[in-house]
């Protein structure tokens, strides 16, 4: 089920988020101060491409320069990033079978907005587990 919702997910709506995602990546790598922005945006653009089967999570290690990179992730590329997810969310939402991927791809914006602290994990058992043992839970 995951990987057919992965391929609609893919046509209708996770190529052009991974093209934005790659672009705004491109933009701050050029701009060699943004690079750890640019990186986080290739990050969430390889997610966005096919998000069913993972999820994201918070790092237990993020502290405050996390935070501080947020906002200035939010100022950079962040917001609309986000504007995307959201309008692409409601024109998924249009017909019955894209209300699954709508929701996912609300989904998708705090992570649009809030990247750095946040790491992607599989959601299967066995790599859900895996990545609780790395916490120490």
């Amino acid at each position: 089920m995951r990987t057919l919702l992965n391929i609609i997910w893919l046509i209708f709506a996770g190529f052009w988020l991974f093209v934005g995602y790659m672009l705004t990546g491109v933009v701050l790598c050029i701009l060699i101060l943004t690079i750890p922005w640019g990186i986080a945006s290739f990050r969430i653009g390889l997610y966005s491409l096919w998000p069913f089967g993972r999820q994201v999570v918070a790092k237990p290690t993020a502290g405050v320069g996390s935070f501080l990179g947020n906002v200035v992730w939010v100022i950079l590329a962040g917001w609309w990033l986000a504007i995307a997810h959201i309008v692409s969310g409601i024109a998924l939402c249009i017909t019955i079978i894209g209300i699954p991927l709508g929701i996912a791809d609300f989904k998708l914006v705090p992570v649009s907005l809030m990247p750095l602290g946040k790491e992607i994990v599989s959601t299967r058992q066995g790599a859900f587990d895996q990545a609780m043992a790395k916490r120490g839970v």
